[in-house]
């Protein structure tokens, strides 16, 4: 059992008996959440991001996502909902009505989704690993996490939104 808000729920219910060989008594969540998710990461349709704007609007509509991060953005997440023919309304209203984990997300996606082909797909997700920051965004996420702006510095926007939210996260539960 895990004991979120005072509450106590059975935890990874997706994987079924895994729970059960964890051993997990309680962990204490914070009011909000800085989503985790890279834009990089794909879920089983193979497209990136998705899972990322699936926790942040999840968050959002139960009050939970941190302050400063938009539930769906201007950036990826509209890449994301154009690439695969999403309206955004109802993306949210659906998952604020049914709190669907994520593969009940991809399911309900395959169902509405106007442009779920393998190339729209691909190149979707050529957009998002292939989109580069810009120079105040870039030097801003590197100042900020103590990164010199140099050669070997990242400048596609998967990596320094890792940065970021990494930096996000350290200083609301980390340092305390």
């Amino acid at each position: 059992m895990i004991s979120l808000q005072s509450k106590s729920i059975s935890a990874f219910t997706c994987f079924g008996d895994v729970n059960r060989n964890l051993n997990i008594k309680s962990i204490t969540m914070s009011d909000t959440y800085v989503p985790l998710i890279s834009s990089g990461v794909a879920g089983p349709l193979g497209v990136v991001h998705l899972p990322r704007l699936w926790q942040k609007v999840s968050l959002e509509a139960t009050g939970k996502l941190a302050s400063g991060y938009p539930a769906v953005g201007k950036g990826f997440d509209a890449m994301t909902l154009a690439a695969l023919g999403l309206d955004e309304q109802a993306v949210r209203d659906y998952i604020k009505q049914d709190k669907p984990t994520y593969p009940e997300f991809e399911a309900w996606v395959k169902q509405n989704a106007k442009s779920l082909t393998r190339e729209a797909i691909e190149k979707h997700n050529a957009a998002v690993r292939g989109y580069n920051a810009d120079d105040a965004t870039r030097r801003s996420i590197l100042s900020a996490c103590g990164i010199p702006d140099d050669t070997a510095a990242p400048k596609d926007a998967v990596n320094l939104n890792n940065l970021d939210d990494w930096y996000e996260f350290h200083q609301a539960v980390l340092k305390g």
